[in-house]
């Protein structure tokens, strides 16, 4: 994502929020947009500001809870040759219980934030792959790595594409694609509208601070970038713990305690 690229970046949720910034700063950078979201007329709106900074700017509206228009996304991400730059970022939030959730609502969340984002990865990294050269960037959340403080099910939708990063960054490394996964904590948008006022302002960032950090991270060489985590290195060693358990989570035999005395 550098000033002098003039390659296109497909941006999901542009419509407001995290996106619509994401499509500033990308097209200061100097990069064309292809900008997809529910709302036809917010994206015109956030197109139009994009194209004052000299890029060319197209829009898609599409609800990628739908799998018609889902696939037209894929399809384009798939086809186009311009495109090496994948910002998943649209995201949506079901409810804060299980006990009494909406089980359809349920199903269109895990559409949204978990077969929309992996479908589109996939398909970047098949078009990046044969370029040998590409980013992808998921929008992940620190709830990730808290799923005690929300929702378990968008906790664990968030969780699912932290995973689903860390994975592809191993994969697709040696074809020269980047991928980074970006975990907010609550972010001044529309999405935590009616739950950020239960919050202390000092734990709701601005929505533009966080996409600049998210860059900064990324010109940095994260691949897991934490906007608010003072130290890196304090997710360093959190990933550290977590890959030492690795030789012992598949073992021929269980782990004496679990063995009963004969």
């Amino acid at each position: 994502m550098t000033r002098t690229s003039r390659i296109t970046a497909l941006i999901t949720g542009a419509s407001s929020g995290i996106g619509a910034i994401y499509a500033d700063r990308l097209a200061r950078r100097g990069h064309d947009l292809v900008l997809v979201g529910r709302d036809a007329t917010r994206l015109t709106a956030v197109a139009e500001a994009a194209t004052r900074h000299g890029v060319t700017v197209e829009t898609i509206r599409a609800d990628l809870s739908d799998a018609a228009e889902l696939g037209r996304v894929e399809t384009r991400l798939r086809d186009d040759g311009a495109i090496r730059i994948l910002v998943n970022n649209a995201g949506i939030n079901a409810a804060p219980t299980m006990a009494g959730a909406d089980p359809d609502a349920l199903a269109r969340m895990i559409q949204v934030n978990v077969t929309a984002p992996t479908r589109l990865a996939a398909a970047a990294a098949t078009a990046f792959s044969a370029a040998h050269t590409g980013i992808i960037v998921n929008i992940s959340s620190a709830l990730a790595l808290a799923p005690e403080m929300f929702s378990g099910a968008y906790s664990g939708s968030k969780a699912y594409l932290l995973n689903l990063s860390l994975s592809l960054a191993r994969e697709l490394a040696p074809r020269g694609i980047r991928v980074q996964a970006v975990l907010p904590g609550a972010t001044a948008t529309a999405f935590w509208s009616g739950s950020e006022g239960d919050l202390p302002a000092s734990m709701v960032m601005g929505a533009e601070e966080l996409v600049d950090a998210a860059l900064a991270g990324f010109d940095a060489g994260e691949e897991v970038t934490i906007p608010s985590l003072p130290d890196q290195a304090d997710w360093e060693r959190f990933n550290a713990a977590r890959a030492s358990l690795g030789p012992n989570l598949s073992l021929q035999h269980a782990a004496a305690r679990y063995r009963q005395a004969a």
